[in-house]
């Protein structure tokens, strides 16, 4: 069993389409624009990578026909919410076949419990006619980060937090890890940022961006909640050999007069290009500087993100991809 690093060639992608007007009270009109916008993004930088851009119902279907292009599937089926970073399958290969593993999902903890999360993942496996491995503990993908070979990197916080599997020790979940993914490093992160309601997942935090090699932002401003935060994190990995590369933080970036986990580590590596989000923030355009140094092969985008932060991610969060079985 190998779980390929994102990197590595896609088949697809799903991607969530934002409709439910409960769920996004404010903006959703510019969320599904923003939407769109990365699904074009993709398609048009594709390289192969054909893009299903998952609807909860027809109606919202009808509306992501008319802001995206022919080249994007537009597909339906109910879900709760758009995350399916964390609610979709997670794909890996054995034997040259993709298999589908399904885990346990409690809505981040029993916080957010929405009609349709639950087998959203089962669902999009069985249109794909994917192989399917069910497996009887808590886990979302954005929690988790792979590069392709033996690492795993995430954070006690989300992983080993009561909320969500109360019976499994560190030891134990590595040896779950292991036997999904066929990882046997793990690099142990603590917490993730201020206010992430998802108990920190990794993906907001720190990314893989080669073998071994991962990148976390840096502050550069005295009052960035997740200073300290970021710190931890280069310590954490550099304990255990893994390689650090920084890039900027967006810094205190607030909604409503609270701190929004806002983060550029939320992008998302497609087989063309790289998407990482904007947030009108002063080190934007130095971030995108920084990923183009990181990826020189692939079209660096930055866009916008904001009124997807108020769900409380952005194009990573709510996208999960399938590798294709070709050489890594």
């Amino acid at each position: 069993m190998r779980w390929p690093a994102e990197w590595e060639p896609h088949e697809a992608v799903w991607i969530g389409f934002p409709g439910d007007p409960a769920e996004w009270p404010v903006e959703l009109e510019a969320a599904q624009q923003e939407v769109a916008a990365f699904a074009n993004t993709v398609s048009d930088h594709g390289a192969g990578e054909q893009v299903l851009l998952v609807c909860r119902s027809q109606a919202d279907a009808s509306v992501a026909r008319v802001l995206v292009e022919s080249s994007v599937d537009v597909i339906v089926h109910a879900f709760g919410d758009i995350w399916l970073r964390d609610t979709g399958p997670i794909v890996t290969v054995s034997e040259n076949e993709l298999v589908a593993n399904l885990f346990q999902f409690n809505g981040w903890g029993n916080k957010f419990n929405m009609l349709g999360d639950q087998d959203i993942g089962l669902r999009l496996s069985q249109q794909r006619d994917l192989q399917t491995q069910l497996h009887d503990w808590v886990l979302e993908g954005g929690a988790i980060e792979g590069d392709g070979s033996d690492w795993l990197l995430t954070t006690e916080q989300c992983v080993l937090n009561d909320n969500r599997n109360k019976v499994m020790d560190k030891v134990q979940f590595e040896q779950a890890l292991n036997a999904a993914f066929g990882c046997s490093k793990f690099c142990w992160l603590g917490k993730g940022l201020v206010n992430d309601h998802t108990d920190g997942h990794v993906d907001n935090l720190a990314r893989f961006v080669t073998a071994e090699t991962i990148a976390i932002p840096i502050s550069d401003q005295a009052d960035d909640p997740n200073g300290e935060i970021f710190e931890d994190a280069v310590s954490h990995a550099e304990q255990v050999g893994l390689k650090v590369v920084r890039l900027p933080s967006v810094g205190k970036y607030l909604l409503d007069a609270q701190i929004a986990p806002a983060s550029y580590m939320n992008f998302y590596i497609g087989n063309g290009v790289v998407v990482v989000p904007q947030y009108e923030a002063s080190n934007d355009s130095i971030a995108l500087e920084k990923f183009r140094k990181i990826f020189p092969d692939r079209k660096v985008v930055g866009l916008p993100s904001k009124a997807l932060l108020r769900g409380g991610g952005s194009f990573h969060c709510i996208s999960q991809h399938i590798p294709a079985i070709w050489p890594a």
